[in-house]
């Protein structure tokens, strides 16, 4: 059985119940199944979410991982997997959304289904492919030379020795 306040709670950050947002607290559930015994919270679990869904926003809502604090970092895979890193342990593992029964099933039953489910007939436990992310950086701001925005360096370019946005920055490809 699933626990509903923290359902509650992911639901209320996300905005709706739907079954992605399901997947992401079931994942979310299994990886604290797999964290070390006595490991802290918060900035010390980082989570790589290879998807942009709304099954990430339980993890932000659950775990306290977020962009901002650097311990949220989005791989564009369009996999429905996350790599959870417990930092004072140097332990991680991946959880990676094998998929569920949804034959027949409407929406509100498949989203039941996976709120009930045993997380391992939802998902594999693998090892991370990609090592431990750094902590995150602080970087200087530094005005574009063309809209005169301030951008974090390591976001700029050069072009003849003047720094340049993204936005600005006619990129050189052939």
């Amino acid at each position: 059985m699933y626990d509903e306040q923290k359902w509650k709670k992911a639901a209320a950050f996300h905005g709706h119940e739907c079954p992605g947002l399901a997947i992401g607290f079931k994942a979310v559930e299994a990886a604290l199944s797999h964290r070390p015994a006595n490991s802290a919270t918060d900035e010390e679990i980082v989570c790589v979410t290879e998807n942009d869904t709304c099954a990430a926003d339980a993890v932000q809502s659950l775990l306290g991982c977020t962009f901002g604090k650097g311990n949220l970092i989005y791989k564009p895979l369009g996999k429905m997997a996350f790599s959870f890193y417990f930092r004072e342990s140097g332990e991680a593992v991946r959880v990676y959304f094998k998929g569920g029964s949804s034959q027949n099933l409407d929406r509100a039953a498949y989203m039941d289904f996976l709120l009930n489910a045993p997380a391992d007939e939802l998902f594999t436990f693998t090892a991370p492919s990609f090592p431990l992310p750094e902590k995150a950086r602080h970087f200087a701001s530094v005005a574009c030379a063309a809209c005169g925005e301030k951008a974090r360096e390591d976001k700029l370019r050069l072009r003849d020795g003047k720094p340049y946005c993204l936005a600005c920055f006619d990129e050189y490809d052939r």
